[in-house]
């Protein structure tokens, strides 16, 4: 029997590289953060993002980031070919964002003439709203990491520790009692989460898919199932697909519990793939 060729409804990828973004998990270490986005305390990397852009959607198409922090979706986006959108809570990396934004057009030049890529800043639970303002077409993809519950305000961390030492840098993202990393009550911020992230529906195309870049939280010597919680509640609105776990080999090992009790040193996060349909 001959053998089928491969057709691609999905993507611009050649079959090779479709069949090595299937595995379920991955390695990816970010490049050095460039000193205009440092103040952000948990930026996620262009480069990963933009493999996750180029396998769900193809050239032109409109990706979304609801919690666009610096800006990271929006500009794996512009490199990748695709227009996108994004919603900003922070002025301060509103403005950041927007500034990295208009140097990527100009790195870029021609290789992005005609693509739009808008920043607006405002609060993700009125994404209905700024849709309409702002004609939102149907949206084919959303990427984005919303905050790990309020574990910035944490003291233990040694990156945190080495963060208030510089002042120019935030070790939390503010103090604005609308952003979800400043609810102290575990179940009130999923509740919220879930919400966004359900409000976002009808923005969607039917088949678009939407990734949660999250990890689950150990505090107060618990584990709270983040990920898999969030997986859980969205599963009554959009399909779960799968997850592709990211997990980074280039972290410095720490002895928490050493000699006494069992605490991981947790260096993966779970990027969690959802399906409109």
């Amino acid at each position: 029997m001959p053998k089928r060729p491969f057709r691609n409804k999905l993507n611009e990828l050649d079959s090779k590289t479709w069949l090595k973004f299937q595995k379920s998990w991955f390695i990816h270490n970010p490049p050095p953060r460039q000193k205009n986005v440092l103040r952000h305390p948990a930026k996620f990397p262009e480069t990963l993002a933009q493999e996750f852009i180029e396998f769900f959607t193809q050239r032109g198409q409109l990706v979304l980031d609801p919690m666009a922090g610096t800006g990271s979706a929006l500009i794996a986006a512009l490199r990748a070919g695709r227009n996108s959108f994004g919603v900003e809570l922070n002025a301060h990396y509103a403005t950041i964002a927007q500034s990295v934004i208009e140097q990527e057009f100009a790195l870029l030049g021609g290789a992005v003439q005609g693509l739009s890529c808008r920043l607006v800043r405002g609060n993700a639970m009125d994404m209905g709203r700024i849709a309409a303002e702002n004609e939102l077409a149907p949206v084919n993809y959303v990427i984005t990491s919303p905050p790990y519950w309020n574990m910035l305000h944490a003291r233990g961390a040694e990156t945190q520790r080495k963060r208030r030492q510089t002042p120019e840098l935030d070790v939390y993202y503010s103090d604005d009692p609308n952003d979800l990393g400043n609810i102290e009550d575990y179940a009130t911020f999923l509740t919220a989460l879930a919400g966004i992230y359900t409000g976002l529906k009808p923005l969607l195309s039917s088949g678009a898919y939407l990734t949660i870049i999250v990890k689950n939280i150990k505090k107060g010597g618990r584990v709270y199932p983040l990920a898999w919680d969030l997986a859980r509640l969205l599963s009554d609105v959009y399909r779960l697909k799968d997850e592709r776990i990211w997990c980074q080999d280039d972290i410095r090992l720490v002895p928490y519990g050493f000699g006494n009790a069992w605490v991981s040193n947790t260096f993966h996060h779970y990027c969690l793939q959802f399906r409109n349909e």
